[in-house]
């Protein structure tokens, strides 16, 4: 049976800094919509979710609105943190799961003894990645590199005692040509209301991926920016995320995350960090 989610997602990404913004705030709503016998991506799902409403059954519908904002570091030399305020929205029936840039196409979830679970969906993603020229003074004379619309399935082990995930994206705008595999697991602590839900992520990124967004091409290159061919590479990141239920149908909650940035993107002349991190808070009524 699914669970119902209790914390907000992104409802748009009008630029590459709010992107930042809606992964942290699609990764709360996956962590509080999640119980053990629930399908899903990332976060475990918490005492605020059981507490707050019932199951859903099988042929109804639930949604929320809400309010997020957050602030990013972005890896690119010179880049300024990016701040956002943006709307949240969740909607999810027996079918379909929408959390922001998030559509997932609930394939089938299959119990595992009294206590676990596996669950395939098949997931269409809008990835806001990418920059301007006029984003840093170290992107002057770069193309504009996009993002776009990704596409592949995701497959989750719901079990007591962590949850693993796996998602596996492909590029279908086909700006990058690229693919991402992602591996995450996460526990939920509840105490009362109020939950808290610590992960670690492992993202491997192909070599088009790399090379696209923080690749220079030859007609790039200056004399202080030097030609640079991508690789393959793989990025960590932990996370936490606290919510707070206020009352049954109300949801407050604070994510923070930080990720490595491994030698393939460190390497390249227009980054200027080894690690990145990003805050998100918001606010979620559930109709």
């Amino acid at each position: 049976m699914v669970q119902l989610p209790k914390s907000p997602v992104c409802l748009c990404s009008p630029a590459l800094r709010t992107a930042a913004l809606l992964v942290a705030t699609t990764a709360c709503l996956h962590a509080t919509a999640q119980t053990v016998s629930g399908p899903g991506n990332a976060q475990a799902a918490g005492a605020a979710a059981a507490t707050s409403s019932s199951p859903s059954s099988s042929s109804s519908s639930q949604w929320g609105l809400g309010i997020g904002a957050g602030m990013s570091q972005l890896p690119y030399a010179g880049a300024d943190n990016k701040n956002s305020a943006l709307p949240l929205l969740y909607y999810e029936n027996a079918w379909v799961r929408v959390l922001g840039g998030t559509a997932d196409f609930k394939v089938g979830n299959w119990p595992l003894g009294a206590a676990s679970s596996v669950a395939l969906d098949a997931r269409l993603k809008y990835d806001d990645a990418g920059y301007k020229p006029d984003d840093s003074p170290a992107l002057t004379g770069m193309d504009e590199r996009k993002g776009g619309l990704w596409g592949g399935g995701a497959l989750t082990w719901n079990n007591p005692a962590v949850r693993a995930s796996a998602a596996w994206t492909a590029d279908l705008s086909g700006n990058s040509k690229g693919q991402k595999l992602d591996l995450q697991l996460d526990r939920r602590f509840g105490f009362g209301n109020f939950a808290l839900t610590p992960r670690v992520q492992a993202q491997w990124s192909d070599k088009k991926y790399v090379d696209y967004y923080f690749g220079v091409q030859a007609h790039e290159a200056l004399p202080q920016r030097a030609q640079y061919t991508g690789k393959a590479a793989t990025t960590l990141e932990v996370g936490v995320r606290l919510d707070y239920l206020i009352q049954p149908k109300q949801t407050v909650f604070l994510d923070m995350s930080a990720r490595s940035l491994p030698d393939e993107i460190k390497r390249s002349p227009i980054v200027g960090r080894s690690s990145a991190s990003r805050v998100a808070v918001g606010y979620l009524y559930r109709f």
